[in-house]
């Protein structure tokens, strides 16, 4: 390999030293805090959270505001002016080039800069302020039959304000364009804090901006030779500032230039877009290759079609997917075989009847390319969004690569011209190999810019050297073939270096002179400066992984051996944000309920990993600020499912706490509640007693005082357990696990249970406690860390189910939380240990039942006596381990009323989560979402369903409704 690294700057010791004294400033902090209403987040663990992005890079900042509005945002700015430091306006975070990560003052614009203005249904116009989310806007226009057509694959995060500043431009721009072409107007606030309207301009307006027009048409005229000879001809280039179709003679439109300036001209306080009319019918042609090659050399043919968009899916990426559960079962629906490489073809328009003859012609198209075969039509609207589902997650999917090398983005947004789109990808697969290494690829294959990451370890300073080799011979690929180095992410630090060699010199100084126009003092986005004066995109002390990295090794209690370690699991979040989604799926819910980067899983994740680094010092492993940001993680496992580099929160929470409690002795309360199957049958021995005492009045302020469990939450209630009858049917034997809950708190479940599955032909068991003391998972020890005890109840309750597994015989629980830890939480827990079978017949209670009655098996139930309608909300659990549906369709087929899910995240009360005074808001917070007003405004006859017992508790606090467990509701119908 070709030893080449980047050149040492001074920039280091000019500029992030200095700015770096700031860091955590209290003085400055103070001073935020007297002018602005949002808050000022200075601590350690805070400058963690905002250290990174979705690129390579970790730049510690400053300090972080969150503007409470858009003074606010001015106010922080005029400060930072003042102190000579710089400012970086955030949105979601998602940037893959490093956009807004420095040692500055972050203005995190997500948490409260989200109105939007009245839609403007004429002109289809939309004011919004730069914090709105994508999906966000797009839901609140589908009532108005508009969207916003820059449809980027992280649109469930990413915000206006990033997606302008960055020239964001999504998968459909063949038709819409980028931002660019659908940003109206901006309302922007300058360096010095001169409010603007930046529009198309004509004349010389007068003050600041009348300066700012009158030399930038000076520029324009002196440049425009340059600019016509050097800009890209490609479909494809936001390369540093938009000078090309700028025209200096006549109305100046300063909205396409601060569209893609990164926040390094202005920060935005509002942005007006231009709407379009949601296309009435989509169809897609699933087209399949061979090989990589014949499917780029198929582009421009297809192109020819008139698609809407041509999007590439490679082999890595399908062969990842089916190892990630939200994908898995989409991939055998349009996958035929096994191809090297897919490419997506959507047709969109007002007639579906032209739709479907569009596909047709593809597949003609398809059969003269030699692939007669080669096209999975898909006019279905929900598996198209299945298809676009993981489309759209193809960086996240590949960063689900477990090991040290992993892909790394840093020429992954190149574009060429689509007719020399296979020749430039066989030449940057020559270069890989060249330099012992492949890449993977997706993305936009219908404008010329594929996402092409090289698998490389940059924590190896030799891997470092070898991006810089790659990088290096890839940028003149692109100039060689008349492309552009920066199609869609932006410039960031990852690509502005290269800026002279693909625009020229000339071009790079007009662009040093637009910044020094608009920011004579050097205050936006500086520190490292973007676009202009950019440092080595290799620079070390700018990477994630730093040369003074001493990382921690400290005991762990569970296995993290598929990791490596418990580094590798953490280093699994690559700061993608999808765990900042506001709607769909379930996580992650304690973001969703405060919009705080502290509670999403990736802030948790980047603290975790600085403390591991060895970044905050080896006492931060049991700190309190690890402590806190943990505290509202309600154990749910959506992220478990939903990341898709499957980052699994709940089980480093486990780790964490068992490592803090381990040193720092468990508190009462989490002990008692801990505790919960030992003490459980004798409270419920004295049911009566308990219950008594529990409500007495003044009780609920003691153990509020004593305990910290909220007084206005009332605790269950005990009861007698359940005791199986002595006939216990004829049928195919199958053993029922009762857990603590529904044992000494609902056994009405379990007889429920236990008479369906007598009903539908089954002879059902209790296994029998080889110490005689009731049987349990460990799921309560578990949430308090204390894994000991957890591992000894999880022995226990194996060698009492080893035998009927080992006889096929199918084991069935009624409580997700604990049945799925015999599946999930068990092979960490025990790893070498767990008896054969039990990942094929563990299963609910109601799953069971859902296959047995789509089989055609028997439950006699008398429909007469089923509820008008159903109305179910699946436990976090059920839907982190892909059976939500199951509740749902075995309700439909046995009642054949009309079922409705609940489109919820966690109904909020997550074990001991919902009676703790500390996190009684947040927990009430997290049902107000979704889940209690769909309860409230569901009619009295409507049968209101819900598996877990925490969620029934939930509902009945929340909105005096009586939920019932899916296998109670069928009990009640029996003959």
């Amino acid at each position: 390999m070709q030893n080449v690294s980047a050149p040492e700057t001074p920039f280091v010791t000019a500029i992030i030293l200095p700015a770096a004294q700031r860091r955590g400033d209290p003085a400055l902090a103070a001073k935020l805090r007297r002018h602005l209403e949002g808050e000022v987040l200075f601590a350690p663990a805070d400058r963690a959270r905002y250290a990174t992005d979705a690129s390579i890079y970790d730049i510690e900042p400053i300090g972080i505001v969150c503007p409470k509005h858009v003074e606010d945002m001015e106010a922080a700015l005029a400060i930072a002016r003042e102190e000579g430091i710089s400012v970086i306006a955030r949105g979601g975070g998602t940037s893959q080039a490093g956009q807004t990560v420095g040692c500055s003052l972050i203005l995190d614009c997500s948490r409260h800069l989200c109105r939007i203005g009245e839609v403007d249904r004429e002109r289809r116009t939309v004011w919004v302020e730069p914090g709105v989310v994508l999906d966000e806007l797009n839901r609140h226009l589908a009532r108005f039959g508009l969207f916003y057509p820059v449809d980027i694959s992280t649109g469930s995060r990413a915000t206006l304000g990033g997606m302008t500043a960055n020239d964001s431009q999504g998968a459909r721009s063949l038709v819409y364009g980028g931002s660019r072409e659908n940003v109206r107007r901006i309302a922007a606030t300058l360096a010095d804090g001169t409010r603007v309207l930046a529009e198309p301009v004509a004349g010389t307006p007068p003050g600041r901006l009348g300066e700012i027009v009158q030399s930038l048409r000076a520029l324009l005229r002196r440049e425009r030779e340059e600019i016509a000879a050097r800009w890209p001809k490609v479909a494809r280039n936001v390369a540093g500032y938009h000078l090309d179709g700028l025209d200096p003679d006549g109305p100046l439109d300063l909205a396409a230039l601060l569209v893609g300036s990164e926040g390094t001209l202005a920060l935005f306080r509002a942005i007006e877009l231009q709407l379009s009319p949601i296309p009435p019918h989509r169809v897609l042609g699933v087209c399949h290759f061979p090989t990589f090659r014949a499917a780029m050399r198929a582009v421009p043919q297809l192109i020819g079609l008139g698609p809407s968009a041509v999007e590439l899916v490679d082999r890595t990426i399908l062969d990842l997917a089916t190892a990630i559960p939200a994908f898995a079962l989409s991939l055998p629906k349009f996958v035929r075989g096994r191809p090297e490489a897919l490419l997506l073809v959507e047709f969109s328009g007002e007639n579906r009847a032209e739709l479907v003859t569009a596909l047709a012609r593809l597949e003609a198209v398809m059969g003269d390319l030699g692939q007669p075969q080669g096209v999975v039509g898909v006019v279905d609207p929900a598996l198209q969004r299945e298809i676009w589902e993981i489309r759209k997650a193809g960086l996240d999917v590949v960063m689900s690569m477990k090991g040290a090398r992993k892909p790394v983005s840093f020429i992954e947004d190149c574009a060429v011209p689509v007719e020399r789109l296979a020749e430039y990808t066989e030449t940057l697969e020559e270069i890989f190999a060249r330099h012992g290494t492949r890449g993977t690829w997706y993305a936009h294959a219908g404008v010329g810019c594929l996402h092409v990451r090289p698998i490389l370890n940059l924590a190896d300073p030799l891997e470092v050297r070898r991006m810089r080799a790659i990088a290096e011979e890839a940028i003149e690929a692109v100039r060689r073939f008349g492309g552009s180095h920066s199609g869609e992410h932006g410039d960031g630090i990852v690509r502005s270096e290269f800026h002279a060699r693909l625009l020229g010199p000339r071009l790079v100084a007009a662009f040093r002179e637009i910044k020094r126009l608009f920011d004579p003092q050097g205050v936006l986005n500086t520190a490292p400066p973007k676009i202009v004066d950019a440092p080595p995109m290799d620079s070390r002390p700018l990477l994630r992984w730093k040369p003074e990295d001493r990382p921690l090794s400290p005991p762990t209690s569970l296995d993290w051996s598929g990791f490596g370690d418990f580094l590798g699991a953490v280093e699994m979040c690559n700061s993608n944000g999808a765990c900042r989604k506001l709607a769909g799926g379930a996580m992650c819910p304690s973001f969703r309920a405060t919009r705080e980067e502290k509670h999403a899983t990736r802030g948790r994740a980047q603290l975790l990993r600085h403390i591991l680094r060895g970044r905050l010092g080896p006492a931060a492993v049991t700190g309190q600020e690890l402590l806190e940001a943990l505290e509202l993680c309600v154990s749910c496992k959506a992220c478990r499912r939903e990341c898709p580099t499957g980052v699994d929160m709940a089980r480093m929470k486990i780790e964490v706490l068992s490592r803090v409690y381990a040193e720092k002795g468990i508190p009462l309360r989490e002990r008692l509640v801990a505790e919960l199957p030992r003490w459980a049958p004798l409270a419920s021995r004295f049911a009566f007693l308990f219950n008594t005492l529990a409500h007495l009045p003044g009780s609920g302020l003691v153990r509020e005082r004593l305990l910290g469990l909220a007084r206005e939450r009332p605790l269950p209630r005990f009861a007698r357990p359940f005791r199986p009858p002595a006939a216990r049917g004829r049928g195919t034997p199958v053993v029922l696990f009762l857990d603590t809950f529904t044992r000494f708190f609902e056994p009405e479940n379990a007889e429920a249970a236990w008479r369906l599955l007598v009903a539908a032909g089954f002879a059902p068991l209790l296994p029998p406690s080889p110490d005689g003391r009731p049987l349990c998972c460990g799921r309560t020890y578990l949430a308090a860390g204390m894994v000991e005890q957890a591992r000894t109840e999880l022995r226990r309750l194996l060698a009492a189910l080893s035998p009927h597994l080992a006889r096929g015989y199918p084991v069935l629980g009624l409580e997700p939380a604990c049945l799925f830890t015999l599946l999930d939480e068990a092979p960490a827990l025990l790893p070498g240990e767990l008896p054969e079978g039990l990942t094929d017949r563990v299963q609910l209670a109601t799953s069971f039942l859902e296959r047995h009655v789509r089989a055609g098996g028997r439950l006699p139930l008398d429909r007469e006596r089923a509820p008008a309608r159903i109305l179910v909300h699946t436990h976090c659990h059920q839907k982190a381990f892909g059976v939500a549906s199951d509740t749902p369709e075995l309700l439909a087929r046995a009642t054949g009323r009309p079922v409705e899910s609940i489109e919820a995240s966690c109904c909020g009360m997550a074990g001991a989560f919902g009676y703790r005074a500390a996190t009684l808001a947040v927990s009430k917070a997290m049902a107000e979402l979704a889940l209690w007003p769909a309860v409230r405004a569901a009619p009295p006859e409507a049968a209101v369903v819900a598996d877990g017992i925490s969620c029934r508790q939930q509902i009945a606090f929340g909105t005096h409704r009586r939920a019932r467990h899916t296998l109670r509701l069928l009990a009640e119908m029996l003959p």
